[in-house]
């Protein structure tokens, strides 16, 4: 008893430190106006065990490895604060409070740890445990009963009245757990009647996490020998809402079994939920480092290195090096800010796909998270019914939303249905994935439409010599200079960057691969070109896992440079069809170019020379898509051709310079000009 009431004082002293005690206060003036049948009143604490601890070992030892016990404590605790307080005018017995215990931090150690890797589960113990993992599906918020109040059938019996029979959930109970009709007195064992009215619902939420490593299975990493499957993890009450698909989470939680005859279910109760990021090192490798210095001379040299050199596994340096270049800026503009408005997807016009769609599959590994969709599967998302008891709509992540803060790969564009270009258009213009949940289906009183964002760039290849399906459109559109082969002109539109992958000469790229292609074939795994000796795949995925980390700031320069360019080019393209193709989706794929080519130079300002590329990128594809420029391209301005020397580097940072100056002329001739709209 002595040891009781030490940890009931311990308690006390820990909820008056941590503000518990006037948390309590707070909440019991909701309950001021509640009904007098009330059956339950829910509290809810945030604990940190360490905090416990250092208060009292015993306490915190309770608090970590005997949950119910901790819960029976404080329940106690606050039910004499109440009653002493006279916090609440109608509460009767201490079976009326719900205390909800929430441990934020678990103690560092593997025995607090939960690996969703490891099999097999649910021989644990059942107390708090830390577990990390990625939202793959979820089901919309549905109601669950908190607590009831049963009554005696016997009218005769004490329990007929009042509040001696009260039930509330317990992680892992089901509904009818909490909720049935067989239920007996503990006095005269007559059955029990539940009071309706007494009744206490809370929100429920039902979400399916998984390691994060399992999405590898849908890039293109070799498969591994290994078994990854899904847990499903309640969130109750003011949890629900608080997790989206396609993000990482850290939950604490406390494993359950769940009873659904003749099945038992492993799940977790979770307790408290927060964004997780996996730590990965972010270190720039020697052989970048005195690229970097020795390129200091120039802000567009160390960037067109990079590009030059990357994909040498696949394909020879210096061919396609606008396409890499496209590339490299849309791995660098991802993960840093998931919801960041400025996405830079890829769209690649070849008649060559297998090569880019190999050089496309070489790049996905490197970005934070790589998803490849393939056509049998779900591009944006699913439903298929809850498998719990609940009967509600269960949503399924398609490849759009699994990618979230990565890439997703589409694939050769020419090999999807019309509906699913639609589709996909929809999602590119809008940004978002629209779920339908009927209500007939899933039990609902009324139909539902639920919105997720995307949160990826996209890539895609589409061959441009394949018989084009252009849509009907008026007559005084004008069309691209170049054919977009199957793919309709409002999907190819609907991409921020379109690269048109045509070297000078077609034979030289084809003799280029073929010499590849066999110098591989003699000397398997061996480098073949001294830029694969000095910058190794792994250098690259250090360099961009580190320029993603990079915050930038655009300066006035770079600002002016962007915001002019575009007014130049709202009124040059005075057309008003024209126009729209110059909206604030141009604004948006400037900036990203802008900031991408920044953080690939390691830099954390966004310079003029920064938005010359940007510019120069996002008008030559405005140009395939609707015509003639009012620019002209120098050449060899996005290097078409290999960087051998320091003569070749030399010649295209003249022609950069001449194409900004081209831009400051244009954009004073036509910026501050007023056009009749």
């Amino acid at each position: 008893m002595d040891g009781l009431n030490s940890l009931k004082e311990a308690i006390i002293i820990y909820l008056d430190r941590s503000g518990g005690l006037s948390k309590l206060i707070e909440d019991c003036k909701v309950f001021k106006g509640a009904r007098e049948d009330e059956a339950v009143y829910r509290f809810s604490f945030d604990v940190n065990p360490s905090d416990v601890l250092e208060l009292d070992a015993t306490l915190g030892d309770c608090i970590l490895h005997d949950p119910v016990k901790a819960v029976s404590l404080f329940q106690s605790v606050c039910y004499l604060s109440i009653k002493t307080l006279s916090l609440i005018d109608h509460i009767e017995t201490e079976n009326q409070v719900n205390v909800v215990l929430k441990p934020t931090h678990l103690p560092p150690f593997p025995n607090y740890c939960l690996d969703l890797s490891e099999f097999p589960r649910g021989y644990g113990p059942m107390r708090p445990l830390a577990l990390e993992g990625l939202v793959i599906a979820m089901t919309r918020v549905t109601k669950y009963t908190q607590g009831a109040r049963f009554l005696c059938s016997e009218e005769k019996c004490p329990c007929s009245r009042g509040f001696h029979h009260i039930r509330v959930h317990a992680p892992g109970a089901t509904e009818s757990a909490t909720v049935r009709s067989d239920f007996t007195c503990f006095l005269c064992s007559s059955p029990l009647k539940e009071d309706v009215k007494s009744r206490v619902l809370g929100d429920k939420q039902l979400v399916e996490l998984i390691h994060v490593k399992a999405v590898d299975v849908l890039g293109v990493h070799d498969a591994a020998s290994l078994r990854y499957q899904s847990v499903t993890v309640f969130l109750r009450d003011e949890l629900c809402n608080s997790m989206r698909i396609g993000h990482l989470y850290q939950v604490v939680g406390i494993p359950a079994h769940v009873h659904q005859w003749p099945n038992v279910t492993w799940s977790i109760e979770a307790c408290s939920v927060r964004p997780w990021t996996p730590k990965c090192p972010c270190l720039v490798s020697n052989n970048f480092q005195n690229l970097q210095t020795a390129m200091a001379c120039s802000p567009w040299r160390f960037a067109a290195i990079v590009a030059n050199s990357f994909g040498s596994p696949v394909i020879p340096p210096g061919l396609y090096n606008t396409l890499k270049l496209g590339l490299l800026l849309s791995l660098v503009q991802t993960k840093d800010n998931p919801e960041s408005p400025y996405n830079l997807d890829v769209l690649a016009l070849t008649s060559e796909t297998l090569i880019i769609d190999r050089l496309m599959r070489y790049s996905l590994p490197l970005a934070s998270r790589g998803i490849h969709h393939t056509l049998t599967g779900d591009l944006l998302a699913s439903l298929s019914r809850d498998e719990h008891g609940a009967g509600t709509a269960n949503i399924h992540a398609g490849s759009a939303l699994l990618a979230s803060g990565g890439i997703c790969l589409l694939g050769d564009l020419t090999t999807y249905k019309k509906e699913r270009m639609d589709m996909l258009q929809s999602a590119l213009e809008s940004r978002t994935v629209s779920v339908f949940i009927p209500a007939k289906k899933y039990g609902d009183d009324i139909d539902q439409q639920l919105s997720f964002p995307i949160q990826c760039n996209f890539w895609a290849v589409v061959d441009s010599a394949s018989p084009s399906k252009r849509t009907a459109r008026c007559d005084n559109v004008v069309l691209g200079s170049v054919e977009m082969g199957s793919a309709p002109l409002q999907l190819a539109e609907s991409f921020g960057l379109i690269v048109q992958c045509r070297e000078t000469s077609s034979n030289h790229s084809l003799l280029s691969m073929t010499v590849h292609t066999l110098r591989q074939a003699m000397s398997p795994g061996e480098p073949l070109y001294p830029a694969c000796m000095q910058f190794t795949t792994q250098d690259y995925k250090e360099l961009l896992a580190h320029a993603r980390q990079l915050k930038v700031d655009m300066s006035p320069e770079a600002e002016r440079m962007i915001h002019s360019y575009y007014m130049a080019s709202r009124r040059v393209r005075s057309d008003s069809t024209q126009r729209s193709t110059v909206s604030v989706t141009s604004v948006k794929l400037l900036i990203a170019l802008a900031q991408a080519h920044a953080k690939l130079s390691l830099r954390t300002q966004v310079l003029e020379e920064d938005a010359v590329i940007a510019v120069l990128l996002c008008e030559s594809s405005v140009t395939l898509k609707h015509g003639a420029s009012a620019l002209v391209f120098p050449p060899n301005v996005v290097f078409p051709c290999a960087l051998r020397d320091l003569d070749s580097l030399h010649q295209r940072d003249l022609a950069l310079e001449e194409f900004r100056r081209q831009i400051l002329h244009f954009v004073q001739a036509y910026a501050t000009c007023t056009v009749e709209e």
